[in-house]
């Protein structure tokens, strides 16, 4: 899958609020199916749904542990969607910083104009 398809992917799969609560339970700690399904109104086969869209996804991963098959985190996905992200807070943050360097001069400016050039407002104050 290229990278663009990864977060795709991603992105689908945290665009459901029951997959991001799964999520968010499995940070902290692993999971079975069954401990993950509790917490929902809905059948074990529709959570399992989900979390085959998370592992597609690569934002869980499932192991094997005798009988249990436990959920968990794979956190690189998340630091992919994280990282591709950024790049826009940083576009965001330089366009802020823009904005308030074009608000001060033009404060100054406002300030320097109700100002005459003995230093006093225009009511002579």
């Amino acid at each position: 899958m290229t990278p663009s398809g990864r977060l795709d992917t991603t992105f689908a799969a945290l665009a459901d609020p029951t997959r991001r609560a799964i999520l968010a339970r499995l940070a902290l700690g692993e999971a079975s199916v069954t401990e993950l399904a509790q917490p929902f109104a809905m059948s074990q086969p529709a959570i399992s749904k989900h979390l085959k869209m998370l592992e597609r996804a690569g934002l869980i991963s499932r192991g094997r542990d005798a009988q249990r098959r436990p959920c968990r985190l794979e956190p690189q996905a998340l630091a992919d969607a994280n990282g591709w992200l950024e790049g826009y807070r940083q576009f965001w943050e330089t366009t802020f910083q823009r904005l308030d360097l074009l608000l001060d001069e033009m404060k100054a400016e406002t300030g320097q104009s109700a100002m005459n050039p003995k230093g006093l407002n225009p009511k002579g104050e």
